[in-house]
Formats: C-alpha cells, structure tokens, sequence
C-alpha cells in the first residue's frame, strides 16, 4: 500500500533545501538593516572616540590604553577616512577571501608607512586635500559599478592608504612611544577589520542587491569626498 501523502512539499526548497524566503529576509538584512546597522555603529564609534578624546582633555595620549583607544577611535571619528574605508570594502568585495584580506593589508601598511613619514617630518603638501580626492575617486568607482581590476587597487588602495596615514599623523606627534606604538596598533586593527568586515558581508550578497547597494553607498561615499574636497580646497586658497 502506498505511504499516504501528508500533504504538498514545502514549497521553494532549493537543493541544498535553503528556503527562498530565508534567502529573502538576508537579502533585506543586507541591503536595509546592514547598512543601518553599519551607520549606528559608526555613530557609536564616533560618540565613543570623542569620550576617550574628553577623557583625555584634547591631551596627546600618553599611555598604551590612551593611544590604543585614540589609534581605534581616529578612522572612525575622520568621516572622510571611513567613507574611503567603507568604499574600499565595497571595490575589494567579491573577490577570493585571501585577495581582500592582502588588498586591506596593503592599504593599512601604506597607512602605516604614511604616519612613519609625518612623525619623521617628511612634508606632503596639500596631503588633506589628496586625502578627500581620494574619496571622491573611491566612491565614483562604487557609484558607477566600475569593479576595478585586481592590478588597479593594487595601486589604488596603497596610494590612499600613504595619504590617509600621513594625515593621521598629525594627531600623534610628539607623543610618547608607548603611545605612539599602541596608536599604531589600534589604527591598524580597525582600519583592516573594517575592511574586511564589511567586504565579507557584502559578498554574501546577490548581484542584483550588490549592485543596487553599491549605487547608495557610493552616491554618499562621493558626496562626502566632494564636501571635504571643497573644504580643503578653500582652506589652500585662503592661505
């Protein structure tokens, strides 16, 4: 006697017996409530970062907690550094896991070399200005879809990075090298977690929501890197 049937199969059950609807709700994580999500969480490194500067009353940093809460606090608290971060995550996103992982490597070392150049009183004219260029430039690419190839952030990303690091700089001269060395550490740590944190998020999307994330997120990355370009650009004129 044949088993008796209790019923329709669940509908939309893939192969690998993955609901669409789950598929569904983590595609509206992804492109809603991620990006909410990664805003609130940037508010609160923000509120976060200018505690610890309060702490400290505006001071240098003068131990290793100061300079680590100052390294973690500085990329998040320079809205120009983070919407370059948050682009950057968005170029090196879909791609193989060890690409992103050496391509945020590569940025964050430059960064680090940068510093190392202001702290050893190595002038770079204008650096804030290439430093909001390179937003503009980080966000466009975002905004238009245009993946750059592997080769081309192997530039890109490195030359910003120099940039970015040169500017922070400023805010640890003259600090003690505890300080300074924890600064370092903490600059470091958050930069390429960011970045790899967010690109990892983001390949988990489908192309369609990529592409459509991509065009919101780099309108505002693009916007931001025009604020600031003007800003900087003003401020040279004005000198």
């Amino acid at each position: 006697m044949p088993p008796r049937s209790t019923g329709p199969a669940s509908p939309g059950l893939g192969e690998a017996g993955r609901s669409p609807l789950s598929s569904r709700k983590k595609e509206i994580f992804m492109t809603r409530t991620f990006p909410s999500t990664l805003a609130g969480l940037a508010l609160l490194g923000t509120s976060l970062g200018a505690q610890a500067h309060h702490a400290m009353d505006g001071a240098m940093p003068s131990t290793f907690t100061q300079g680590l809460l100052s390294g973690l606090a500085h990329p998040v608290i320079g809205l120009d550094h983070l919407a370059f971060i948050v682009a950057a995550a968005w170029l090196i996103a879909k791609r193989p896991a060890a690409l992103r992982a050496g391509l945020a490597g590569a940025f964050v070392l430059a960064a680090l070399l940068g510093t190392v150049l202001h702290l050893n009183r190595v002038d770079v004219p204008g650096s804030e200005l290439w430093v909001a260029l390179s937003v503009v430039l980080a966000g466009a690419l975002v905004w238009t879809r245009q993946l750059a190839p592997a080769q081309g952030l192997w530039v890109l990303l490195p030359v910003a990075g120099g940039f970015h690091g040169y500017a922070y700089g400023e805010s640890i001269v003259g600090a003690e090298p505890t300080a300074l060395y924890a600064y370092l550490l903490g600059f470091v740590l958050i930069q390429w977690g960011v970045m790899v944190g967010i690109s990892s998020a983001l390949n988990r999307l489908q192309a369609s929501s990529f592409a459509r994330s991509a065009v919101t997120a780099g309108v505002a990355v693009t916007a931001t890197g025009l604020w600031f370009s003007i800003s900087q650009a003003a401020g040279l004129l004005t000198v």
